[in-house]
């Protein structure tokens, strides 16, 4: 065999896998726990800042309107604020979950509101692209009688498209969202990962939002309580 031969021989054999101890191929393999997420979806809106942030920015919209419905009301945390800020507030969720003065219904057998603004944190698997095909808000607008609705969503749920809401939002589009520009600790276990937004859709907006972007405005910790006291 010439000497070429024996170095493309050589280069060309294959080669024996090692195998031994320390070696990555032995390592055991990781994988990232699921995350366990809570029955239908429940995740208590336990800080009242937000909702009190939002009655003090729109708060004379709202007084104006004079009735607002929580169709998601969990335990009452948004309901109570609703109630002490003089608004009567209508509560159903489709688990009686201990909300006072509520009743249990399913959001999606209700074909009116029962308000005239809806203020709510909507359950994040049927209002998500991903998984609820933006279910909840395709109900909301069609539902009738109400003039204002606030839905408390993550940042990033509006620059969802899959599953038809992009479509959803092209076709009816906020008209404005507040930035909550601090962040929302939902679950009670620390702070949270995420930012949260206020998404509002107003029909009486004078503005043409269909052929506008829909604005954009901050919201600091203000309580309708202390209208000029930043907590």
């Amino acid at each position: 065999m010439t000497q070429s031969a024996k170095s493309l021989f050589r280069a060309t054999k294959a080669k024996p896998v090692l195998k031994g101890p320390g070696l990555a191929l032995d390592l055991p393999k990781h994988s990232r726990p699921v995350e366990q997420r809570r029955e239908h979806d429940f995740y208590a809106t336990g800080q009242p800042e937000a909702v009190r942030a939002l009655l003090h920015a729109d708060g004379d919209r709202l007084r104006a309107l004079g009735s607002v419905w929580e169709p998601a009301c969990g335990d009452g945390a948004m309901v109570r604020e609703i109630r002490d800020f003089g608004l009567p507030c209508s509560a159903s969720d489709l688990i009686d979950r201990g909300c006072p003065d509520s009743w249990t219904a399913d959001y999606f057998s209700c074909y009116r509101s029962r308000g005239r603004a809806i203020i709510t944190n909507p359950p994040y698997n049927l209002i998500t692209a991903r998984d609820g095909h933006g279910r909840w808000l395709h109900h909301t607008l069609n539902l009738h009688d109400w003039r204002y609705c606030a839905l408390l969503l993550s940042w990033e749920w509006a620059a969802g498209r899959i599953n038809g809401l992009g479509e959803i939002l092209d076709r009816h589009p906020f008209s404005y969202c507040y930035l909550i520009r601090w962040k929302i600790d939902f679950t009670g276990q620390g702070q949270a990962p995420q930012r949260n937004a206020w998404f509002v859709w107003d029909r009486d907006d004078p503005r043409d939002t269909k052929s506008n972007h829909p604005d954009f405005r901050f919201l600091d910790r203000h309580d309708w309580r202390q209208p000029d006291l930043l907590q």
